[in-house]
């Protein structure tokens, strides 16, 4: 009888109009970041594609269709930028990503005392602002910097090394630079990760005589495999949109010998005689990286099916 009157109660006008209310509620909830997105992300998008097709000074833009396009691959500065922004990408991510996995599992340990500073200690670099660290690493690694006189000290070297002056010495002070800020952001990912694995396979293993190293690699890697799937991506992505570390250390410098694909986006909307049309061309190329190393990627890291 209850259930009668509940569905009759349900199925009446009131019932109807105070579900039509809820869905409305919804919607509206729905509609705000909708239109925030679509104001403050696709928009721009959208501007930035139709405007990489464009080509003029100031407000004074002709459409000029693929010529920026074919000026990319004509153009020796971008392709300088395309490759120093490689080889931060080939070296420094690999690094990074197996210094992160290392210390992830050191901090997994349930025997390691003070887990909780370790842990802290190794996130901290991440969340200290990218202009404020870039300038101390520009001083650090001065001609007369701390890290000049520390290898002197311990006679690992006779002469300064000229890391900011140096184009081979200049890359690596921006890859430790990135190295050290974000290890500890992607030993996040894999430290949750790992905490997520049942223990019980470890000492399955362990009972089937598996050492620490056989597990590592025949239980810890393929578990993690996922995560390092998207570790992988995202940090690609940030390298590829690298700026800070290398506006702010090196300038691009010396000659353009660190100069990154983002950095030259700046200098053509900024430093050298404005050319948005161009720049914008030269942003459409990231996404276009993006997008294949992505794929290439997954093919090669995904599930396969």
């Amino acid at each position: 009888m209850n259930t009668a009157k509940t569905a009759a109660s349900t199925g009446s006008p009131k019932g109807m109009g105070s579900q039509r209310r809820i869905n409305i509620t919804g919607w509206l909830f729905i509609l705000v970041p909708v239109l925030a997105i679509s104001l403050f992300y696709f928009y721009p998008m959208i501007q930035a594609l139709i405007l990489s097709f464009k080509s003029g000074r100031g407000m004074n833009l002709d459409f000029v269709g693929f010529d920026n396009y074919i000026r990319l691959f004509q153009d020796s500065n971008f392709i300088t930028a395309v490759k120093n922004t490689f080889i931060y990408l080939i070296i420094q991510v690999p690094v990074m990503l197996v210094l992160a996995i290392f210390i992830a599992v050191l901090l997994n340990d349930d025997n390691l005392k003070f887990k909780g500073f370790f842990r802290t200690a190794i996130f901290l670099p991440t969340v200290t602002s990218l202009v404020a660290y870039s300038v101390v690493f520009k001083y650090m690694f001065g001609g007369d910097g701390i890290v000049n006189k520390m290898l002197m000290n311990f006679h690992l070297i006779s002469e300064p090394i000229q890391w900011i002056s140096d184009p081979f010495w200049a890359k690596v002070t921006i890859i430790i630079a990135i190295t050290w800020r974000f290890t500890g952001y992607n030993m996040i990912f894999y430290l949750s990760s790992l905490q997520n694995i049942d223990k019980s396979v470890y000492e399955a293993a362990r009972i089937d005589g598996a050492n620490a190293f056989t597990q590592f690699f025949k239980i810890t890697i393929p578990l993690l495999k996922p995560m390092i799937l998207f570790t992988t991506i995202t940090s690609t992505i940030g390298t590829l949109q690298l700026f800070d570390e290398v506006v702010n250390i090196t300038k691009g410098g010396p000659g353009n010998s660190t100069m990154s694909i983002s950095q030259y986006i700046y200098n053509l909307s900024f430093e050298y005689t404005p050319d948005f049309g161009y720049a914008a061309t030269v942003s459409y190329s990231i996404v276009v990286m993006v997008i294949i190393l992505t794929l290439i990627q997954n093919k090669i890291g995904g599930d396969k099916k």
